[in-house]
């Protein structure tokens, strides 16, 4: 069984994954309208984005543990996804990009909270090619886990640390788009550094793994 992730860590990774460019300057146009037809529908839309990501930890997990007699070759496949999540992250190589072709399942301007859970449910899966080095990573921890409890656990933090961005941003009117254009340059810079960290972890893990008793 694998070490679990620390919930500081899932947590800060959900915060960082949500301040992508391609995600923080247009969640006033998912969120903000929201917010003014209906106080319940911001929460339903980061709701359903949370429950999204804790399904792919679960199925993830259900994956692990299904391969725990070949923990060998899945750590390998960790170790390897983990790797090219960092170089995705550091050279902006967008491994992901196919994702950003589906189209909608819900109407952004649709009123109702049912809606706005579709819509979560849904930006969950189109969100992948903007979060997906961070998000890979987070799940190919948890596979190597093989525990479904932990797995829900461990994305549910990483959802919570998501969602309060999503939520200042859906109630607080002093936020503009201009302004979170702005913040989001600054991701250029935390995007590299938490590339470098998962591209350390990744050597970490392949020495822990493979090479501790040699040296």
């Amino acid at each position: 069984m694998y070490e679990t992730i620390p919930p500081l860590t899932a947590f800060g990774a959900g915060i960082l994954s949500v301040l992508s460019p391609c995600i923080l300057p247009l969640l006033p146009a998912v969120l903000a309208t929201s917010a003014g037809k209906s106080k319940i529908r911001p929460l339903a839309i980061v709701l359903g984005v949370s429950i999204s990501f804790i399904l792919m930890g679960v199925v993830t997990s259900i994956f692990g543990a299904a391969f725990q007699s070949h923990i060998g070759q899945l750590k390998i496949m960790a170790e390897t996804l983990i790797l090219l999540m960092g170089f995705s992250l550091l050279f902006e190589l967008n491994l992901l990009n196919i994702f950003s072709k589906f189209p909608l399942f819900a109407d952004m301007n649709e009123e109702g909270s049912v809606s706005g859970l579709l819509l979560g449910l849904s930006l969950g899966v189109l969100w992948i090619p903007c979060i997906g080095p961070i998000l890979g990573s987070i799940l190919a921890m948890v596979a190597l886990e093989g525990s479904t409890s932990n797995g829900a656990f461990t994305l549910s933090i990483y959802s919570l640390g998501f969602a309060m961005p999503m939520l200042v941003l859906a109630y607080s009117a002093h936020f503009s788009s201009s302004k979170l254009r702005l913040i989001s340059m600054y991701d250029e810079i935390l995007k590299k550094g938490a590339g470098m960290v998962i591209i350390l972890f990744g050597f970490w893990m392949v020495y822990h793994n493979h090479f501790r008793g040699l040296f």
